[in-house]
């Protein structure tokens, strides 16, 4: 309706506002796409907060135009126009940056408990402190002495805590003989998923780093520089990797809702669980540093956001 059938007089500054506000939350509403994504997807978990953000920034541009139109009816008109149209637009910016912005290590409370993941690296092997390419395509080695006392450690530290409810574990012999020994402390049965195992490193399995730069320079440094690279031998590539963790991650996530549950695996699904938490970028991961037998942690909210809870705690190992 135009000002003329409103009983008002036409106002340019008025008309426009209106239409520019009307122009920027169609272009928002292209631009900006209502978000979805799994949980535990930083990306999409920190688009839903930008697009709620968005929706905020168009209601107050909507009250600042009903302000300016208003203006030509009089003062105390806009003013009251003006007033609700702010008080709703701040609700609404503050709802949303509640979100992308939550308590840290907290979801808000009416989320429900999330899915609990506590990420435990296996015990040593005796490839382990020879520091060895050692994945699912190689020997597939057992727990030395010192890992097996890892194990125990670790099963006497989270039996004290008393909050794990259950136990799932890679197929891999380390990892199993480790959930084993921890379960065995906690009273509770293994679950094995092949979606924990650890990535293949083709050729490269039982090398240390410098064996690698030696035989392979140029496969290791395509590798190093990029996550599609596949280690020499058709080994598995880490976006490759990362792709099995994500879809892992959610069937658990959806299996577990609501609880915590010990994932026992290897270094690179571990940091590649912490990686997608974050919204790090893949080259992350050779910034992080995963001890035997260490504790990480991941929280899994039904919004689909995530929070890192824990990383590297070793503490249980200490005498």
């Amino acid at each position: 309706m135009d000002a003329g059938k409103r009983g008002e007089q036409w106002s340019a500054s008025g008309s426009m506002a209106e239409l520019e506000a009307a122009d920027a939350r169609a272009a928002r509403a292209v631009a900006e796409p209502k978000p979805s994504g799994p949980p535990g997807d930083a990306a999409a978990g920190a688009a839903r907060a930008r697009a709620a953000l968005s929706e905020g920034r168009a209601a107050d541009a909507a009250a600042s135009a009903g302000s300016a139109a208003a203006g030509s009816s009089g003062r105390r008109g806009a003013a009251e126009s003006s007033g609700g149209g702010a008080v709703r637009a701040g609700a609404e910016v503050r709802a949303a940056r509640s979100v992308a912005a939550p308590a840290t290590g907290w979801g808000p409370a009416d989320m429900g408990a999330p899915a609990t993941f506590v990420l435990l690296r296996h015990g040593e092997t005796p490839l382990t402190p020879q520091k060895r390419f050692s994945g699912s395509g190689g020997t597939d080695p057992s727990l030395s002495d010192v890992g097996r006392e890892q194990a125990e450690r670790v099963g006497a530290a989270l039996a004290g805590r008393g909050t794990v409810q259950a136990v799932v574990a890679s197929p891999l012999t380390r990892t199993r003989e480790t959930a084993g020994i921890v379960a065995a402390h906690l009273g509770l049965d293994v679950t094995v998923d092949d979606g924990l195992r650890e990535t293949d490193f083709g050729a490269w399995e039982g090398l240390t780093f410098g064996e690698v730069r030696e035989r392979y320079a140029d496969d290791l440094n395509a590798w190093l520089a990029d996550p599609e690279a596949r280690p020499t031998g058709d080994g598995e590539s880490f976006a490759a990797t990362a792709t099995r963790i994500a879809a892992t991650r959610d069937k658990l996530v959806a299996a577990y809702a609501g609880r915590t549950v010990l994932l026992v695996s290897h270094v690179t699904p571990i940091k590649t669980f912490v990686r997608l938490a974050l919204g790090a970028p893949p080259e992350s991961l050779f910034r992080m540093e995963l001890s035997a037998a260490s504790l990480s942690a991941v929280a899994y909210y039904a919004d689909g956001n995530a929070s890192v809870r824990l990383f590297n705690d070793t503490s249980h190992l200490r005498p």
